[in-house]
């Protein structure tokens, strides 16, 4: 069931032998296939606009009313690429390495070699688009450091690179939608997945203006949806942001790749109230030049200006000196929520540490420190009334990305035959903890250069017989996706959609957030069934599904959150090791250091739905390093 499909030979040869190995698509029969493709952030704008442009029949869906809104578009800090611009040390190799090692050795190594391989022609290919990237005095690209790295390969556009990037392939999309090869379905929500005789053949989707249930009928479907934060209720994502179309999918039986692997950012703005309805991300290139601090002294709620620089503890650069301020993700997060716990974080309840550009300004200079980060400083301020050129700024670790996903091989397609997932929907590049700036190289690649190769070639390869949304298979999944809906909606009990979802992000974030241990995801897994059951039996949607109806749309992925959620705690509690951002307090070094079982625990959990009720099968991928050894990660 789970073949990687990984191409023998030197890992720096295997995607040369898999693009030589593939079959292809005669340029003429390529107007005879179909594809859909689920989500135009920059993987499925990507994917749509480069599959398109070859001459395959595309049908992009989102459900934001333009494919300007996708998420991709928050991401603020930067793309990785291995250009080696600054002649730092850079290459290739250690863009592998650094992945890698960074994602605790929980990934496939010829999935993050080929990433790194691509990440250069990434670049390329969106300087080419007119991608704003921030450029040095002498007309070179510029880049700046990121987390678990040692050397500059992370291109920017100021605190705007997501948007950049995603406009690019946006004016890609266009373009071919404009030529009448790709047809645009904004505001269409795909509600299930239809399968004919065992592949991917079409989706149901709402439409979340006038309620419509409408059946799409393809060759092969790419789901290009993005991650599942949200299941937290409090995170970064967008409040848009959710799994169902990955979540139906898996039900119809897509194995799920490593649920329990979510990524905690640490430099967010700390919660503020108890109504706070989501977070929000402060770019971690921000930690290029602020410096991580707290009080020495419990309890010290003097102004941060009255502290003495012999008061203060620059906890990340006193533990981490190789690496200072600019550690992996997990390990920031871990380390602030340690400093907290000790009673000297920072702002109300002490949910917060310093991130402090005094030093900063004082050696380039306010105006180079507004050029760099100017837009970030605004936001900060917007949000918080605080002026942080000023005063530091506040942070706090908050969920932020998701590494687990559909399992997908090295081509990208899923246990489902003709069912492809790109971008973070899948599982595949980023093992237990995603370096900072890797999701932008990750989704464009996927869509601008491996679906490319990989699509064609399944469709090369399978015969696929002529199906349109006549096929009964349509009509019964429709009905069952009808059926879900008329259930959800006339419950007509007392609770809100949010207060379910709420109750469920708490006990996600206090049992199978930061740190988890086996007494509290068994209780997470006693108390998430009784949620849902309690869910479907009181929650209260107002309206019907005939007409424009949010309170339908969140429930539908709520409802789709309370059994994710389980299966979180399910991989996490069967994961008795910790690694990246997933931390067992039961499996720690003695100085408080995520400790991996390598013995036992060195491979993908793979799960297989089996049926309503939260039964699932766990399936084993086993993960190989002969590139980069097994090493404990060490960042002294």
């Amino acid at each position: 069931m789970l073949e990687s499909k990984i191409p023998s030979g030197p890992i720096e040869k295997k995607w040369e032998k898999a693009r030589f190995d593939f079959k292809l698509v005669n340029p003429a029969n390529r107007r005879k296939h179909s594809v859909i493709i689920v989500g135009s952030g920059l993987a499925g704008a990507a994917a749509a606009a480069s599959l398109a442009q070859q001459g395959y029949r595309v049908d992009c869906f989102c459900f934001q009313d333009s494919p300007r809104r996708a998420h991709s578009i928050a991401a603020q800090g930067g793309i990785n690429a291995a250009k080696n611009y600054r002649n730092d040390g850079d290459s290739i190799f250690r863009l592998f390495y650094d992945t890698v090692k960074g994602g605790d050795f929980r990934a496939r190594e010829g999935n993050v070699y080929r990433l790194a391989q691509l990440s250069v022609n990434i670049i390329d290919q969106c300087v080419a688009q007119g991608v704003p990237f921030a450029r040095e005095y002498g007309g070179l690209l510029d880049t700046r450091s990121f987390g678990g790295v040692q050397v500059s390969r992370t291109f920017y556009a100021r605190g705007q690179t997501g948007q950049q990037l995603l406009l690019g392939a946006y004016q890609a999309l266009e373009e071919q939608e404009a030529a009448g090869s790709v047809k645009m379905h904004s505001r269409s929500e795909m509600l299930d997945l239809v399968l004919v005789n065992g592949k991917a053949r079409g989706i149901i989707t709402r439409n979340l203006v006038t309620g419509a249930i409408d059946s799409y009928a393809a060759d092969v479907v790419v789901l290009a949806t993005g991650g599942y934060g949200n299941v937290f209720y409090l995170s970064t994502n967008a409040k848009g942001s959710n799994a169902t179309a990955i979540w139906r999918a898996h039900r119809r039986g897509a194995l799920f790749g490593n649920p329990c692997f979510t990524q905690i950012h640490p430099t967010c703005i700390p919660v503020s109230s108890e109504h706070q309805s989501k977070l929000t991300l402060m770019s971690e290139s921000l930690r290029n030049d602020g410096r991580v601090w707290v009080p020495k002294k419990q309890g010290d709620t003097r102004p941060p200006s009255q502290i003495p620089e012999d008061e203060r503890d620059y906890y990340l650069e006193r533990r981490y000196p190789s690496f200072g301020n600019l550690v992996p993700r997990d390990v920031a997060s871990r380390a602030a929520k340690e400093v907290c716990d000790e009673l000297r974080g920072v702002g109300p309840g002490g949910q917060g540490v310093y991130l402090d550009f005094a030093d900063a300004i004082r050696r380039m200079g306010e105006a180079q420190v507004r050029e760099k980060y100017g837009n970030l400083f605004d936001m900060y301020e917007e949000i918080t009334g605080e002026n942080a050129y000023k005063v530091p700024m506040r942070i706090y670790p908050a969920v932020h990305y998701t590494m687990g996903g559909l399992w997908v091989d090295y081509n990208l397609m899923s246990t489902i035959p003709g069912l492809f997932v790109a971008g973070e929907a899948n599982f595949s590049d980023h093992g237990a903890n995603r370096l900072g700036a890797s999701a932008l190289m990750q989704g464009l690649a996927d869509g601008y250069f491996i679906l490319p190769y990989s699509l064609p070639n399944y469709i090369a390869s399978s015969p696929l017989e002529k199906v349109d949304t006549s096929h009964p298979a349509f009509a019964a999944t429709k009905e069952e996706v009808s059926r879900r809906v008329a259930t959800m909606v006339n419950v007509r009990g007392k609770r809100s959609v949010d207060s379910f979802h709420k109750e469920l992000g708490k006990m996600m974030w206090e049992n199978c957030g930061m740190a988890r241990s086996e007494q509290g995801l068994k209780s997470n897994l006693e108390k998430i069934p009784a949620l849902r059951e309690e869910f479907w039996k009181n929650v209260n949607i107002v309206g019907t599904g005939e007409e424009l109806n949010q309170s339908l749309e969140k429930a539908g992925r709520v409802a789709d959150f309370l059994e994710l959620g389980e299966l979180m705690c399910l991989d996490a509690l069967q994961r008795r090791e910790s690694c990246g951002g997933h931390f067992r307090v039961e499996s720690q070094t003695p100085e408080g250091e995520a400790l991996r079982d390598d013995e036992h625990f060195s491979y993908v959990s793979a799960w297989e739905w089996k049926g309503e009720g939260g039964q699932w099968e766990l399936h084993k991928e086993p993960l190989t390093f002969e590139y980069v050894h097994l090493a404990q990660r060490s960042y002294k």
